[in-house]
């Protein structure tokens, strides 16, 4: 693996309040032959309410059934039935081929009913990793749901507290959002807090590409909890533009952990920095790394070097152009999330400004580059939308990609891979 970091300029002010950002991109070493993969542990959580009758149902239980069969021997797996009780259809088993036979039987048997128990549901799965769970191994909880939870705990914050709670016991949650009714932010908060990922299904003929999709990358999971790391000089405030959490360890230290990592993935992080003040011709310097918890990612440390200056210099000096475009594209993506709450609150014209305002801010470096010059464009077609009433599917879908770019994932919330040779 091989860590690239690079800044969007070199000169900072001497008067302070100077902003910089660092660009720091990697891959993720591939995985060994699928047969020689370490096991897995996976629960499967499926809402089972009334809202999930007909079609719905049907092909979660396909995908289900689907997903089921890409397990080996070594595997260990349980099922999740939910509405307003909870089934443990399957209890946390090794994957040989009759306990498939049966996790069939019972998943091919489940009927919609009933109401929303989604915090009861999704933490009796996680009970099932729990109680097998062995430190280094994958172990995901996979929720599908179409719904609001109704019934038993329904604070997002509450639910996003257990789930960064798990996630230190090495348990991670991805959430799938189905159709028009279920509450994105709390399926996203969900998956955030728990190192996964958030998926929207707008149809259900999804679901199967979805749940298997998932499933798939847990089973190519290369490196478990990477963690970017850095070291700054003192005074120097830094934060992501990637919706990932940044912790100030102390002494300059700060972590960004960004979950479990598949084989060939590529990952690329915008990191923010705000300066202090420094006299004309000192320097002020960041060091970089790549780790996770078992060691696939460790890379030699990087280092950037800034130096202060006077305003002259500073307003002349070259931008790079890699750096520029991936903090561009970021900052649309804040805007269209930002925006996005504005407008389901009604406050359309706010919504529209927002966007405007972040179009103005990326137009005036744009210059005639193109890749800048389209984002400039997008954010400027997306005012008409903005401004008026939008469909909730529309809402959910616009959520999903500015995540997806947030975050660097594909459109359809797939990993980024590296191509092989």
């Amino acid at each position: 693996m091989t860590l690239h970091v690079q800044t969007d300029r070199t000169l900072v002010r001497t008067a302070g309040r100077s902003v910089r950002y660092v660009l720091l991109s990697f891959a993720a070493p591939e995985a060994r032959h699928a047969s020689v993969r370490d096991p897995i542990n996976v629960t499967f959580v499926i809402d089972r309410s009334g809202s999930m009758g007909g079609s719905k149902i049907r092909l979660a239980r396909e995908a289900v059934v689907q997903a089921l069969r890409m397990l080996k021997a070594t595997d260990r797996f349980s099922v999740i039935a939910y509405d307003h009780e909870v089934d443990v259809l399957v209890p946390s088993t090794l994957a040989g081929s009759e306990a498939l036979r049966n996790a069939v039987s019972q998943v091919e048997g489940l009927q919609a009913r009933g109401n929303t128990d989604l915090g009861a549901g999704w933490l009796q799965g996680c009970e099932q990793l729990a109680t097998w769970h062995q430190p280094g191994q994958t172990a995901r909880c996979l929720l599908l749901s179409d719904g609001l939870a109704n019934h038993g705990i329904t604070s997002r914050a509450e639910l996003a507290r257990h789930a960064a709670e798990l996630r230190e016991r090495g348990i991670t949650t991805s959430t799938m959002g189905l159709g028009a009714d279920f509450d994105e932010h709390m399926l996203e908060g969900l998956s955030t807090a728990g190192a996964g990922h958030f998926y929207y299904i707008d149809a259900p003929v999804q679901i199967a590409d979805c749940l298997t999709g998932e499933l798939g990358e847990a089973l190519e999971v290369v490196a478990h909890d990477a963690t970017v790391s850095i070291q700054a000089s003192d005074g120097l405030k830094v934060t992501t533009l990637n919706r990932f959490h940044v912790q100030e360890d102390g002494a300059g230290r700060f972590s960004v952990r960004v979950g479990d990592l598949v084989s060939r993935q590529e990952l690329s992080l915008v990191v923010r920095l705000e300066f202090p003040a420094g006299a004309d011709g000192r320097t002020a310097r960041a060091v970089f790394g790549v780790s996770d918890a078992r060691g696939a990612l460790d890379e030699r440390n990087t280092d950037i070097l800034w130096t202060f200056a006077d305003p002259p210099a500073n307003g002349t000096q070259p931008r790079n152009l890699v750096v520029d475009r991936a903090v561009a594209a970021l900052y649309a993506a804040q805007a269209h999330a930002e925006a996005l709450v504005l407008n389901r609150a009604g406050n359309f014209t706010a919504a529209k400004a927002r966007l405007e305002a972040t179009r103005r801010r990326i137009g005036q470096y744009a210059g005639d580059d193109a890749a800048l010059r389209k984002i400039v464009e997008r954010l400027e077609e997306r005012d008409a939308v903005y401004a008026m009433p939008m469909s909730a599917v529309r809402s959910k879908s616009e959520h999903f990609q500015s995540l997806n770019i947030a975050r660097m994932r594909k459109a359809d919330g797939s990993a980024r891979r590296r191509s092989t040779p």
